[in-house]
Order: C-alpha cells, then structure tokens, then sequence
C-alpha cells in the first residue's frame, strides 16, 4: 500500500513538471508570472496617458500638436508668410503734372489767357484763343459772348459748330473760337469800327455767368464789324474753329 501511494505521488509531480515546461516553451522567454488583472479604471487611465503619436498626412511629416479628440493634427505652416508693400504714389494717379488729382473748373478771365488775332482768310474773320494759365484742367462751356464797346446785342452762334464733346483744356494748353466779323458780300448793316471788346464765359447752363470775363488787346485800328458778326461754339482744334 505505501509503495503504491508513493508511485502515484511521483507520478504526479511528473506530470506537474511536465507542464511547467510546456509553459516556459510556449512563451519562448522562459517561465511567466501571470500577475493580477488590472481593474477597469486602471486600464483606461494607462491608455489616456499615452502622448498621442505626430502622425503623417499624405506623405508630409506633421509636427504639430494633435487637436480636438477626433485624432486629427494641425498641420505645420512651411515657409514665411510674406505682404507686398504698398505703393508709395502721391496720390495723384501717377501723374507729374500739375492739377491731374484736382476737380476740373471752368474756364474764364481769372485762369485763362485770351488773344484775338484777325485774319485774311477766311475774309473778315478773326481767332479768338484761351490758353488754360492755371494748375487745374478747365471747361470752356458753349461759346464766347462778345461785346464791343457799349454794344446792347449779343452775336448769334453757328450752331452747325457745336462740337460733340464739352472742350476741356489741361494746364498749358489752347482751346480756340472763329468770329465772323461781317458779310463778305456786303449784306451786313450797321457797320461800325469796335475799339474794346469783352470776351465773356458761359457756366455749366446757358447763359449763366461763368466767372470772370477777359479783355484782350485789339489792333490800334480796331475791328471792323455789322450786323452778320457771328461765333463758334469752343473747339479744342484751332482748324475747327476757322473752317465754318
């Protein structure tokens, strides 16, 4: 009886030993201490405090900070962000010259200077020119009312004159008038010899005042006019106001 009791004991712990190294061959790193199981809360908190890895998008290293819990990273700004500086202009569109950034006024007496000159051709005419004296580009409205002397009617226009645009002088330059001062067959009347003549401007309306009027210089002889004396609208072109 005892020696059976002690076969079986011996062949138990054989066996026991048996399994023992089963185990250690399976885990290939020898003999493994189970351990306790973690608790629930214990294994969510391990796993809450481990960083979050600086992944890749699309092949482009990403080093920023993962935000939001989507798991999605800000990906880093490459480069220096660079802003075009502004123009230095002076405000005055580019331009050099004198008035370009002003309003335009109309021209008369006070920013213009005003000529007459007669002439042969056409017979019995006479130029009238206003060349723009001041800093501003000016507007020379309709056309010039005229009076010699003490005269108590204004010269008619010819209206087959009238250009399509209002004639705009920039500083510097001319705009131009033809006067017919009589018929050249004669059918004139009331002819009689001008010594002063006033050359007064229109303002943005008929007949209203365009400002100051001018007295320009006439011959010693003066101009001879009648009753056929007639004007041109303002050209900007000096042919146009002398081919009429």
């Amino acid at each position: 009886m005892r020696t059976a009791r002690r076969v079986r004991l011996l062949a138990a712990a054989g066996t026991a030993v048996a399994a023992l190294a089963l185990t250690a061959c399976q885990n290939g790193t020898g003999t493994r201490d189970e351990g306790a199981s973690l608790p629930p809360s214990a294994a969510t908190a391990s796993t809450a405090s481990t960083p979050a890895p600086s992944g890749t998008h699309g092949g482009d290293t990403g080093t920023g900070t993962a935000t939001g819990g989507g798991g999605s990273s800000a990906a880093p700004v490459s480069g220096t962000a660079t802003r075009t500086p502004k123009s230095s202009g002076n405000g005055n569109g580019g331009g050099s010259g004198s008035g370009s950034g002003s309003a335009a006024v109309l021209c008369n007496g006070s920013n213009t200077a005003v000529t007459v000159q007669p002439l042969s051709r056409p017979l019995n005419h006479m130029l009238i020119t206003v060349r723009n004296t001041g800093t501003r580009t000016c507007h020379l409205t309709y056309y010039p009312v005229l009076r010699f002397d003490e005269m108590q009617w204004v010269p008619r226009p010819a209206e087959e004159t009238h250009p399509q645009a209002v004639t705009t002088l920039a500083p510097g330059e001319s705009g131009y008038a033809g006067v017919q001062l009589s018929a050249a067959d004669g059918s004139g009347d009331g002819g009689t010899t001008g010594r002063r003549l006033t050359v007064a401007f229109q303002g943005t309306t008929p007949n209203s005042d365009g400002g100051a009027s001018a007295t320009p210089s006439l011959p010693a002889k003066g101009m001879y006019y009648d009753s056929s004396l007639q004007v041109t609208y303002w050209q900007q072109d000096r042919g146009d106001a002398l081919d009429w």
